[in-house]
């Protein structure tokens, strides 16, 4: 197995067991693309890396064979075009399985890859050209995406180099084309390899406040991902599905990285619009065997008969991205048998706390710290917090950097240093620890409402609303007041079949005084149609908060 070279243990018969004997072993000179899947085809040439489908039909499974000679003849054609070791290439390829090929082909050459969402305005692109000094832009024909790459080009100086996936457009190489021509790739050796230390991946984070901020990963970053193929527990011969766009770092967390490195096969769902009873359609029919969502994902699925649908072959279902509510996890395994299990982390790092599959989950808690990651709770005061106390959610690292956290923001040293100082990383996150060590989240350090000496965290109040059946999804902010301070504010929205009246608004508040302490419950009450939210589809609370000011 593939794992056995990376860590000394496989086998754990408890948490503590794998906290404590877990560790990765990180070669010199490291590059996934040739030490993990160059490896696989060779070893096992017809082993199953990728099954593909879309909404349309549309349907491919590539071995590992195929991905490797891909990403060679891609990595040819980019060298051709003047990319090499440190050069930046933006891809926007959304989930169309060129995306694999093209990013392990960048990884061969010792390049950046900065992977970027299909929504982006030309003033995005422009922004992320720029600070990064993209040379090449490797993009979906989709006349949305094109447009605003074109646009963007005459503000772009760095850029040289645009091409087009899946269709041909002026001025624009076509990879369909130039892929029929056999090119011979050699793996790079001296000054034009890789370094372990290099930049493999610039994420630029969707952000709620300001302009997005240029995560750095170096080449070892792949190898951090083992512990998040744990977690999701990835195992051979089985299929994975991770729901995200590669434009953002979930992607790596479960498309490509350790789920390779721990014998799985990725399942790649490609989709426009979001529908349920599709998504529920591609679980059962291709029988996927680990899954991973965001809880808004789980909060639609558990409003549909899943009773009707044979999730048989489903082993394990995971969730990051926001807290999961309580309610979502009870309703979920009442239909499936499967218990969500939750785990944290960001696009600065891999899982650093997970409910791992040797403890019992409780819902609404993240879990413990992974092995490696010296994960603390620092209250207002810098000193460690006691059981029950909330406080930010901070990484020691002055014992070394753990495999998987970033080096840091790109060109952005005084941005690096507002968060990771004295050897503390600071992820801006709040919670508290229970007596045996669990983590529960509270909300962003900007989310805590402060209300009449009350520090109320939203993800309390929002869960206990997702407890009603009128309740599709919510977001609890604080509105300035007088005489409070703040106070609580529930933006709601409806399950099908309910109606905003004054009198439900009140029903959901005595809800949440019978579930959690009354001073808690939200004193205003609005339904809307939808959230605002981020490009990745996080709730912006900053923007229902801006509405109150």
């Amino acid at each position: 197995m593939l794992l056995d070279r990376f860590v000394d243990r496989t086998q754990f018969s408890s948490y503590d067991d794998f906290a404590n004997g877990f560790r990765i072993e990180v070669p010199e000179r490291f590059n996934y693309a040739y030490d993990v899947v160059d490896v696989i085809a060779e070893e096992t040439p017809e082993k199953t890396a990728l099954m593909w489908c879309d909404e349309h039909g549309g349907e491919a499974a590539l071995s590992f064979t195929d991905v490797r000679e891909q990403s060679d003849r891609a990595a040819a054609l980019f060298a051709e075009m003047g990319i090499g070791r440190g050069d930046a290439v933006m891809l926007i390829l959304r989930r169309r399985y060129e995306y694999w090929f093209c990013l392990l082909a960048l990884h061969k050459l010792g390049a950046v890859a900065i992977p970027a969402t299909h929504l982006l305005t030309a003033k995005d692109i422009v922004y992320r050209n720029n600070v990064a000094d993209v040379k090449m832009i490797v993009a979906v024909a989709e006349d949305r995406v094109t447009e605003a790459v074109d646009e963007a080009d005459a503000d772009s100086p760095t850029l040289r180099t645009k091409i087009i996936v899946g269709g041909e457009r002026e001025g624009w190489v076509s990879y369909d084309t130039e892929m029929q021509t056999p090119r011979e790739f050699q793996r790079p050796t001296g000054d034009a390899a890789a370094e372990n230390d290099d930049t493999m991946l610039l994420y630029f984070t969707s952000g709620t406040t300001g302009m997005p901020k240029m995560v750095r990963h170096d080449f070892t970053y792949p190898l951090g991902h083992i512990l998040t193929a744990i977690w999701q527990h990835c195992e051979p011969g089985g299929l994975h599905l991770t729901i995200a766009d590669t434009g953002w770092a979930k992607a790596s967390w479960g498309k490509i990285y350790g789920q390779w490195i721990m014998g799985a096969t990725v399942f790649v769902y490609e989709f426009e619009r979001f529908d349920p009873q599709a998504l529920l359609r591609v679980l059962q029919d291709y029988e996927v065997t680990t899954f991973c969502a965001p809880p808004t994902v789980f909060r639609f699925l558990i409003k549909e008969d899943l009773a009707s649908w044979d999730f048989s072959r489903m082993k394990y279902c995971v969730t990051a991205g926001e807290p999961l509510n309580p309610e979502v996890f009870s309703q979920f395994r009442a239909a499936t048998g499967l218990r969500i299990m939750e785990g944290y982390g960001q696009t600065e790092s891999v899982v650093m706390v997970a409910t791992w599959p040797w403890m019992a989950p409780r819902p609404g808690s993240m879990g413990l710290p992974s092995p490696g990651w010296d994960v603390d709770l620092l209250n207002q005061d810098g000193e460690p917090c006691e059981v029950g106390e909330e406080g930010q959610i901070v990484v020691r690292t002055g014992n070394g950097r753990p495999v998987g956290m970033f080096c840091g923001y790109h060109e952005d040293d005084e941005l690096t240093e507002s968060v990771w100082r004295d050897g503390v990383y600071y992820t801006g996150d709040v919670a508290w620890r229970d007596e045996d060590g669990y983590f529960w989240f509270v909300g962003r350090a900007d989310d805590v409402i402060k209300s009449s000496g009350y520090r109320i965290g939203p993800f309390e109040v929002e869960s206990a609303l997702m407890e009603h059946p009128a309740v599709l999804e919510c977001a609890v902010t604080g509105v300035p007041d007088a005489d409070r301070g703040a106070v609580v504010k529930a933006t709601i929205v409806l399950a099908d079949g309910y109606s905003a009246t004054e009198s439900l608004a009140e029903e959901l508040q005595e809800h949440v005084k019978s579930v959690t302490a009354p001073y808690k419950y939200p004193r205003l009450v609005e339904f809307v149609e939808e959230l605002p939210k981020t490009i990745s589809g996080k709730i912006r609370r900053v923007e229902i908060r801006g509405e109150e000011q």
